[in-house]
């Protein structure tokens, strides 16, 4: 019996969201309000949002000596980068409400304290400039950050382009990718994403104007590498 009454009780939950739903896609097609529209519409806004990912065109040769001297000291193994992270020099990077981290094959989700701090500011400046078009609840995916030499010479196997210099090593470097968003809307459209993507890239393009980052605009990898200063 009990059985029963819990299965009409899920049964008539599913039945009342797809209610919802279809009511919610009739009114907006017709052109009427209604309190979700905004995250079950698919139409496109008028961002009038300018282009900066080209802007981010910074080169490894001329800051990695630089990033290194900020960073810390390359780790050999896993062993060797959680001590990093006991003594205070890096620090766990976790998913949240401002971010995703995705599992990583070739580095390990952690950085250099300043450049954790960097990380949140940027999500927090792309959450509030959506927010004023209309786009709530932002999250990006953080792809890559802190590499070991063991990683290097796995990835260099399977990704040429990979630089043996590279500042994943020393800890303040992550990717971001611009590809891919969640938000408080049922479907992102096409020029939701394209908005999201050079709101994203203005937010990191002012901190480099700051001198707090150098940025660089990854279109094989589909991403923004960020090292902070």
């Amino acid at each position: 019996m009990k059985f029963k009454k819990s299965s009409l009780l899920f049964l008539f939950i599913i039945i009342s969201v797809i209610v919802i739903i279809l009511i919610s896609v009739s009114l907006i097609r017709k052109g009427r309000k209604y309190p979700h529209s905004g995250y079950f519409s698919t139409r496109c806004l008028d961002y009038k949002q300018r282009e900066f990912s080209r802007k981010l065109n910074d080169k490894i040769v001329d800051y990695s000596a630089a990033a290194k001297l900020k960073g810390i000291k390359v780790c050999k193994d896993e062993n060797e980068l959680k001590r990093r992270i006991s003594e205070g020099k890096l620090v766990k990077v976790r998913s949240g409400n401002s971010y995703t981290v995705e599992k990583m094959t070739f580095s390990y989700p952690c950085v250099t304290r300043d450049s954790k701090i960097l990380l949140d500011e940027i999500a927090e400046k792309l959450r509030s400039k959506a927010s004023q078009k209309g786009l709530t609840g932002v999250r990006f995916y953080i792809t890559s950050m802190t590499r070991m030499s063991d990683n290097m010479k796995s990835l260099r196997r399977s990704n040429g382009n990979a630089s043996a210099n590279s500042p994943h090593l020393y800890g303040n470097a992550f990717d971001i990718s611009y590809k891919r968003f969640v938000a408080h809307k049922w479907v992102l459209t096409n020029c939701d994403k394209k908005f999201l993507k050079e709101a994203l890239a203005e937010v990191i393009w002012q901190l480099r104007e700051e001198n707090r980052c150098w940025a660089t605009y990854e279109k094989v990898q589909n991403c923004f590498h960020i090292v902070s200063r």
